[in-house]
């Protein structure tokens, strides 16, 4: 039943996040943008494409905010990389954290027995790929990068 009830407020949770992330509310947030586009690029920013000449708003507007922001300054220019990235879990097995010490009553003769009961605890390991790097300069999009799957 606890576990139930964990799995319900984690989808809750994840609904809620995905929410706030929807091209329509991004479209919302970057009206005056998005309100000067054509119909083609509108269904190309909607469908996640982004293309080289966009700017940062087109961008925002196709993939949502950045995971991770870079600046690189050279002596010719200075440019801006956007970087999202897929994170994941991967199970590694379980850790065991020493011994519970349970007591167990017999109903039918009254005695008591007491025991040690091994205390584990999933391990898991963090993962994150960048899957896509976009870059900027003069804010219009010179590079797209995007990962092999």
């Amino acid at each position: 039943m606890r576990s139930l009830l964990t799995l319900l407020l984690l989808v809750t949770g994840l609904l809620t996040l995905t929410g706030c992330n929807t091209f329509e509310r991004r479209a919302d947030k970057k009206a005056a943008t998005f309100a000067t586009l054509d119909e083609p690029t509108k269904s190309r920013l909607q469908a996640g494409e982004v293309r080289v000449g966009d700017n940062e708003d087109m961008v925002y507007l196709a993939l949502g905010s950045p995971d991770e922001k870079k600046s690189t300054t050279t002596a010719k220019d200075k440019t801006t990389t956007w970087i999202y990235n897929r994170y994941w879990q991967e199970y590694r097995g379980e850790a065991y954290g020493g011994f519970a010490r349970r007591v167990v009553r017999d109903p039918k003769t009254g005695t008591t027995t007491a025991y040690l009961e091994p205390i584990s605890r999933p391990v898991y390991s963090d993962h994150v790929q960048p899957v896509m790097k976009i870059t900027f300069a003069d804010g219009k999009v010179t590079v797209v990068e995007r990962a092999k799957n």
